[in-house]
């Protein structure tokens, strides 16, 4: 939008939503003027403030739980729930009401995105809405808070850019998108939050990043959030006597973070209890887990609090005892984070799996491992390969190496306010360094931990203006469709398949991959169904690549494709022979269209986001 006064960036946040914005007519160069929006709502009934940070809960309350007004902000004078300070603090007191971790469930493919599920526990009589609305409801407020602050430069009007995590598949993309859409953003972009992270380290050093990182370097972004812990690696290279920087590789999507943490300090304050004879049950373990979620943040972000009181409102006055009263110490926090989810690990550990039970409630897919350094591990092995396609980066590694070597790190998230749980990374991966011979990686410090997403986020949109440094990197993996072979029936043997790469690794957005001419054949009338691969290791094929063969840790299986053609004059269950056509959105998502044979149709091959719900 040339029109634009402002870039807008925003953290779609699994714990928290923030949103901050660059004066585009005040900036010039990589002197920008940027501020974090202080967003207006309400922390209780009938009281506004402006909070930094939207807190990212929805508590839908009892019709007659609130009074008339109580729920109203300045733009709206009637209203049934209520998102931020004013939701969390109600849900840790009845968390039967309260959505919480929307984001995680946005991207949880075993489950309808789209249907009222939230809260997952919740009983009947407790109204439910769906992730896709939950995620609606906090990128709504954040519009109406904007426009409520600045009336002279509508939301609309300007460039919006809304985060993701760089593990999402293209559904949990799309559905990212679909929720900016309906809360009214209309054109905006999705950026991947580590790349924010370090767009925000870049716009913080007014220019001296280039003093901190030098050619050659490779940069180990840590990202642990609410809901997901993301990896990825960015690169340090020359291009006609300019710095440039190059996104190399992403991890898997993890689904560990902030919640898992705030769910293992109830605990322990639950075992301490119990040894003081107090027994919490399901309920009220529940709500001591949002308040150790509270403690938490309390405890991270001001050094001087050494104790935190926690206070679990009883169900009536029935319950012997009342409600139960204990505290979180700072010594509970730091050891069961550190030794629960930091523990040392060597470069050659992975991520241990258990055996699952046969049958387990409906959840969100958490990862069985909580142990961030062994995750970390097995993604710097899994790339050990990726600077061989980086021109200037080649041949770097020693031989041998059984990890790619980073030489810098940067961590993103309220976690690591602890220096304790930073400096027990940066010493775990030094130590591996150092077996293998390596100089040790250096911190970056100076960012942002809170709001950094926010502001790279802000701080991309004026780049992609020209402006600024960019971080060149595009699709974060290679991504294919599986292709049957037709042979006869046979007893017991599948068909084989091929994976057909339909966009490389590093497609930028805006651009298009045509496919060479192989046809397929799409039935019309009904749904079709596709496998669909992605590869973050396979960067050296090229669209039309047909593999017959992969190694298990090369292509990752993920949602189906689905089609619906129209028959359109055609009888429906016939066959149309088609070609398949790619392209990058402005937005970052992929979309896929299948091309009848001898036909202007376009026909968009939609992602099923419902793949398995009902499975």
């Amino acid at each position: 939008m040339s029109g634009a006064r402002y870039s807008i960036g925003i953290d779609l946040g699994t714990t928290h939503c923030a949103l901050s914005y660059v004066d585009l007519t005040a900036s010039d160069g990589e002197k920008t003027a940027q501020r974090v929006l202080p967003v207006t709502q309400l922390t209780g009934p009938g009281a506004i403030e402006e909070l930094e940070l939207l807190p990212s809960f929805l508590y839908l309350p009892h019709p007659s739980e609130f009074s008339p007004g109580d729920l109203s902000l300045p733009w709206t004078a009637e209203r049934d729930f209520a998102v931020g300070e004013l939701a969390r603090n109600r849900g840790a007191a009845t968390p039967i009401r309260l959505v919480s971790s929307a984001k995680s469930w946005l991207c949880h493919p075993g489950v309808d995105r789209r249907a009222a599920i939230l809260p997952n526990d919740a009983p009947p009589e407790v109204t439910r809405v769906s992730p896709l609305e939950s995620s609606v409801r906090y990128l709504t407020h954040l519009r109406e808070a904007w426009n409520h602050a600045h009336p002279d430069a509508p939301f609309g009007e300007q460039e919006i850019t809304v985060t993701i995590p760089a593990s999402f598949d293209p559904a949990a993309r799309d559905l990212t998108a679909e929720a900016a859409e309906a809360a009214g953003y209309g054109r905006m972009t999705l950026l991947e939050e580590p790349q924010a992270a370090l767009y925000s380290w870049i716009e913080m050093s007014n220019g001296l990043w280039r003093k901190q990182v030098q050619v050659g370097d490779v940069i180990l972004v840590v990202d642990v959030g609410g809901g997901t812990t993301d990896f990825s690696l960015i690169a340090v290279i020359e291009r006609e006597g300019n710095l440039e920087l190059h996104r190399i590789a992403v991890g898997e999507h993890i689904l560990l973070g902030g919640d898992n943490m705030d769910l293992a300090l109830a605990y322990v304050v639950a075992r301490k209890l119990a040894a003081q004879g107090t027994q919490a049950d399901a309920w009220q373990l529940r709500a001591l887990t949002y308040a150790c979620r509270s403690a938490k943040e309390t405890l991270l972000t001001d050094p001087a609090a050494q104790t935190v009181p926690l206070v679990v409102p009883s169900r009536g006055s029935k319950l012997i005892g009342g409600s139960i009263r204990t505290e979180l110490t700072r010594d509970e926090l730091t050891q069961t984070i550190l030794d629960g989810f930091f523990p040392q690990a060597d470069r050659a550990d992975r991520p241990v799996s258990r055996a699952r039970v046969g049958l387990t409630q409906l959840g969100l897919p958490y990862a069985q491992d909580a142990a961030i350094p062994r995750h970390l591990a097995a993604f710097l092995g899994r790339q050990v390969n990726a600077l061989n396609e980086i021109e200037g980066l080649r041949n770097t590694l020693p031989e041998g190496a059984s990890f790619l070597h980073p030489t810098a790190v940067l961590f993103n998230g309220g976690v690591f306010k602890s220096e304790l749980l930073a400096g027990r990374i940066l010493d775990t991966v030094n130590g591996w360094l150092s077996a293998e011979g390596a100089p040790p990686a250096r911190l970056l410090a100076g960012g942002d931990l809170d709001r950094a997403v926010a502001r790279g986020a802000a701080y991309y949109g004026y780049v992609r203006r020209g402006k600024g440094v960019r971080i060149r990197g595009g699709t974060a993996r290679s991504y294919y469709v599986a292709v049957e072979s037709a042979m006869p029936a046979v007893p017991g043997i599948e068909p084989p398949v091929q994976a057909l790469c339909l966009a490389p690794f590093g497609m930028e957005e805006g651009t298009e991959a045509a496919l060479p001419p192989q046809e397929f054949g799409l039935v019309v009338g009904e749904p079709v169904h596709f496998r669909f691969f992605g590869s973050s290791v396979r960067r050296q094929d090229q669209v039309g690549t047909l593999l017959d063969f992969w190694g298990p840790d090369e292509l990752q299986e993920l949602e189906e494709i689905q089609a619906t053609l129209p028959t359109e004059g055609r009888t429906p269950g016939e066959v149309v022979p088609v070609k398949l056509h790619a392209r990058i959105t402005e937005a970052g998502t992929l979309e896929l269209e299948a091309l009848p044979r001898d036909s202007g149709e376009r026909w968009k091959v939609e992602f099923d986001v419902r793949a398995n719900a009902n499975s």
